[in-house]
């Protein structure tokens, strides 16, 4: 008997952009189109929309009881390849064979009916997966009690926030027993300590033998929690192989695109999808304004985002950034909630400036991560490892005693004695 739980075979997916041809069913819609067809060539549409491939020739096999990572920018595929082994989509060319129950959590509150209440969602979505009432009995309180939603169980979920959304979706896909576990970055949504439940519960399913398929752009889940990673570029793959080793080539690669102090974001490829081009450009300071992204160890580092959210209804409410390591671990952050008592306000238009007075890095290669908020948490703009700069040794200690990056991230602020 086979061990393989999924098995991706050249499989490739067409989509069609630029404008559909439109029905003209009421008297409104045709006198449009005449007029508009005066003013266009012969008459006629306007040209024939382009097609864009969006995975091509993909091909791969996950083990039964494996726990695999899909990385890669924004627009390389990720999503469409698990919409695909969800059913939610069809292959334009190849196959993609699955063997066994898969439960899915692609996107905030997938698979929910609106109008229904959450308990009676649990129950859908079980019934979906086909599994009987006594298996759903069994399971329920498990979900509610993980979800921290009993107050609100019987309430219809279209007025749930997101991360009430976020906790019921993924409490229903990780509970209701699949075989095969796809998630993709929605755990970006919840707060910490939910993210962190959920990476335990994922351990867990997998080490009870399921498999498990993790969209994600934070490299330290992948590296942590994967066995294996598979790196999309442009629809397809070019790397497959031990997780660490996959994205360390994926960082290093990202890292030579970002070597510059100061750059314009309002098109950036490291904007998390879904997210507002509000942010339109960031840099990095010394504490004197000049612009740079070498620093001595212990100097004082500036950022300024700035960033325009007038276009939008909504209230901005944080601002903050994020550090990281160059293969993905994150030092540390700070926002302006931090920095303020609520309530919390930030002004729809400006430029946002925080100076870090003592970094205590050690010497290396360190990544820049923005994002902006509104009301309860909600990420309207993150763009991920925007800007890299360098910490340069020096003699921090006056001893003579260079760290390097063998002595880890953090320069401690220390002081030794014998007794």
């Amino acid at each position: 008997m086979s061990d393989v739980a999924i098995r991706i075979d050249n499989v490739s997916k067409q989509y069609r952009i630029g404008k559909a041809k439109l029905r003209h069913d009421t008297l409104r819609d045709q006198l449009t189109y005449g007029v508009k067809s005066l003013f266009s060539r012969n008459g006629r549409h306007s040209p024939a929309a382009n097609t864009i491939w969006a995975l091509k020739d993909v091909s791969f096999e996950v083990k039964e009881g494996e726990v695999i990572g899909i990385i890669g920018r924004n627009g390389a595929g990720k999503s469409t390849l698990l919409k695909i082994l969800s059913r939610i989509s069809v292959p334009t060319e190849g196959r993609a064979e699955i063997y066994g129950r898969v439960g899915s959590l692609l996107e905030v509150g997938t698979g929910f009916h609106p109008e229904l209440t959450g308990r009676e969602n649990i129950y859908l979505n079980g019934a979906i997966l086909g599994m009987r009432k006594k298996e759903l009995d069994r399971k329920f309180d498990e979900i509610v009690t993980f979800a921290e939603i009993k107050k609100f169980i019987d309430t219809p979920v279209k007025f749930y926030s997101s991360g009430m959304y976020v906790r019921l979706a993924f409490a229903v896909a990780a509970h209701l027993e699949p075989e095969i576990l796809l998630v993709d970055e929605v755990l970006a949504v919840g707060d910490a300590a939910f993210q962190k439940k959920c990476l335990g519960k994922i351990g867990q399913v997998a080490g009870e033998g399921r498999t498990v398929l993790v969209v994600s752009h934070n490299m330290a889940i992948i590296q942590k929690h994967c066995g294996r990673a598979v790196l999309l570029e442009q629809g397809r793959v070019v790397a497959l192989g031990e997780a660490l080793q996959v994205v360390v080539d994926y960082l290093a690669d990202g890292a030579l695109e970002t070597n510059s102090a100061m750059i314009e974001v309002s098109n950036h490829p490291n904007r998390l999808s879904d997210m507002k081009p509000i942010v339109s450009r960031i840099s990095l300071h010394a504490a004197t304004g000049e612009v740079k992204r070498d620093f001595i160890q212990d100097e004082p580092v500036a950022l300024r985002i700035q960033y325009d959210a007038t276009m939008y209804s909504f209230t901005l409410t944080g601002v903050g950034f994020g550090i990281e390591t160059r293969d993905g671990v994150r030092v540390g952050g700070f926002n302006s909630l931090m920095a303020m008592e609520p309530p919390h306000r930030i002004p729809s238009k400006g430029t946002a400036e925080f100076l870090i007075k003592r970094p205590h890095l050690t010497p290396g290669t360190y990544c820049v991560t923005v994002s902006l908020a509104s009301h309860q948490g909600v990420l309207e703009d993150k763009i991920e490892r925007v800007l890299t700069f360098d910490v340069h040794p020096a003699d921090i200690y006056g001893t003579g005693y260079l760290l390097t990056a063998e002595d880890g991230v953090s320069a401690f602020d220390c002081e030794f004695c014998t007794g």
